[in-house]
């Protein structure tokens, strides 16, 4: 099943039908198209509560199953194994199992005895998945939900094992409270295991990153030791716990919280890097990946990648290592050039060459590299920047013994200048010439030096929740979400980082609905 693609924000979109979150209706030639780019396996989630009848019965809407069928059937034509997911239905009335125990157990189990009859001549290669993201509402503790989400995947169980057929051995998966990689979830979810004493069961967890990176909040711009850390800690725990204990695991979903917006919310050489190690980890650890697609990634109707990079670094982390560095952008400042320093992250590869539009510079004269940091002599720079016109004016190809070359932007960049302005809460712009350079984060402080707006214990506020850069109409805009938790009347301080090392500050005063805007 390694790698697996999940056809998200599809059936398990709340709403009308399948096309109800934005995504075009699924055609056979998608499932085509993902098997050639080298999936081997589908996680197909649905929501179903919103389409079955009332008690005692729960019909599911025999529209809604043959076409979820149908589907099904075409991806297993183009050999994809397919992981069939209870989804939405997790927080929609699942939830709800503490205080409507009975009714949620009965539609639960009523909605997947309906699913086995339906699949229970279908090949070993669909497997079915309990119940997406488990979480309960108006428990006593983590003990009743351990507890209740363990009578769920036991029911599931009984319910498809008991319906014959190719249930008699169908794969089944089961998930961690809230599918979280946290030790007490795999340690309950280890004890499901040894009572169902089933060898034909795999388990599930999902990861989108350590969370200040993953969304870009409280300074988390960069994939650092401590975003590095968590992924290394998250995989080691399933390793020692689940896949040394013969329980075969499969990481349901995975990518950046971030993407939920846009994938710009996360520089694109620090998203390459967290998803360069995701793979290793992954790999190494013999864990089955399925990349969470809710339409940002593959163009389901031009059938290609948004971001052909991350793609290529995603596809690149299935078999092997690659070489990353400390930046993929280098700000050249014009008029004040200077030789600058790469770290290179050689993750078991060696450094081959540098090349610039395919050809290979010259190590000693163009370039030195030391151990593993690459310089860049200011000769090269100055040569590089050309005009000193703003923006990128270069870019380095820097390749190792194997994997995806990494790329390396040349930057002309000045500090960038901010102007007064005025505006509304919903509708608030700081005038931007950014003169090459790229926002990076945003702090905002009270003059008293607290933190103000939104995420009250951090002074960085999260990218495009609260602010976004916009190059095209040179500006960066301010959101309601940010200044819904700004105090009226009181001055706060924005201190703009953009990626090339410049800081720049500006005021804000919210008076009711008007906001006005300084400098400094």
């Amino acid at each position: 099943m390694q790698p697996g693609w999940n056809l998200g924000n599809t059936f398990d979109a709340v709403g009308a039908d399948e096309t109800a979150w934005g995504n075009p209706r699924v055609t056979k030639k998608v499932l085509s198209q993902v098997e050639k780019q080298g999936f081997k396996s589908v996680r197909i989630p649905v929501t179903l509560g919103q389409h079955e009848g009332p008690a005692p019965d729960y019909t599911i809407d025999p529209v809604v199953l043959d076409r979820v069928e149908e589907v099904v059937d075409w991806a297993l034509d183009e050999d994809l194994s397919v992981l069939l997911d209870l989804h939405h239905d997790s927080w929609m009335w699942t939830n709800a199992m503490p205080t409507r125990h009975d009714e949620v157990l009965a539609q639960f189990t009523a909605t997947w005895e309906q699913l086995a009859e339906r699949f229970r001549d279908h090949p070993r290669t669909l497997l079915f998945e309990s119940i997406n993201e488990p979480q309960f509402a108006g428990s006593t503790g983590e003990a009743q939900e351990y507890a209740l989400l363990d009578e769920l995947n036991a029911a599931f169980h009984q319910v498809v094992r008991s319906s014959g057929g190719r249930n008699a051995d169908r794969v089944l998966v089961l998930p961690t409270l809230h599918t979280d990689s946290g030790q007490a979830r795999l340690d309950s979810l280890v004890q499901t295991f040894t009572a169902l004493n089933d060898q034909n069961l795999a388990a599930t967890f999902h990861y989108y990153g350590y969370w200040p990176f993953s969304v870009n909040v409280a300074g988390g711009t960069r994939f650092d030791a401590t975003a590095q850390q968590d992924v290394t800690d998250t995989f080691a725990r399933v390793r020692t716990t689940l896949v040394n204990a013969g329980i075969p695991v499969i990481l349901g979903e995975y990518g950046l919280l971030g993407f939920d917006r846009h994938t710009g919310t996360i520089e694109q050489g620090e998203k390459l890097k967290f998803f360069e190690y995701l793979g290793y980890q992954a790999r190494t650890s013999g864990v089955t990946t399925m990349l969470w697609d809710n339409g940002q990634h593959f163009d389901r109707t031009a059938f290609t990648w948004r971001d052909p990079a991350l793609f290529a670094q995603l596809s690149s982390s299935w078999r092997k290592r690659s070489g990353t560095a400390s930046t993929d952008q280098v700000f050249v400042h014009p008029g004040a050039v200077t030789e600058q320093a790469i770290t290179l992250h050689l993750n078991g590869t060696t450094f081959r060459d540098l090349s610039l539009a395919g050809k290979k510079l010259k190590q000693g004269r163009d370039y030195q590299l030391s151990g593993g940091t690459l310089t860049l002599p200011a000769t090269l720079l100055q040569r590089l920047s050309g005009d000193g016109a703003y923006g990128t004016s270069a870019e380095l190809v820097a390749r190792f013994s194997q994997g995806v070359p990494w790329r390396i932007e040349i930057v002309n960049a000045d500090t960038p200048v901010l102007a007064a302005a005025t505006g509304t809460t919903d509708a608030f712009a700081v005038p931007t010439a950014f003169r090459g350079d790229r926002l990076a984060t945003m702090e905002a402080r009270y003059l008293d030096g607290s933190n103000a707006g939104p995420h009250g214990w951090t002074s960085f506020k999260e990218f495009d929740v609260t602010f976004a850069p916009d190059a095209a109409t040179g500006s960066i805009l301010l959101r309601p979400a940010f200044f819904a938790e700004v105090a009226d009347a009181s001055p706060v301080v924005l201190t703009f980082h953009f990626w090339s090392g410049a800081i720049v500050q500006y005021t804000v005063v919210r008076n009711g609905t008007a906001v006005t805007g300084t400098v400094g």
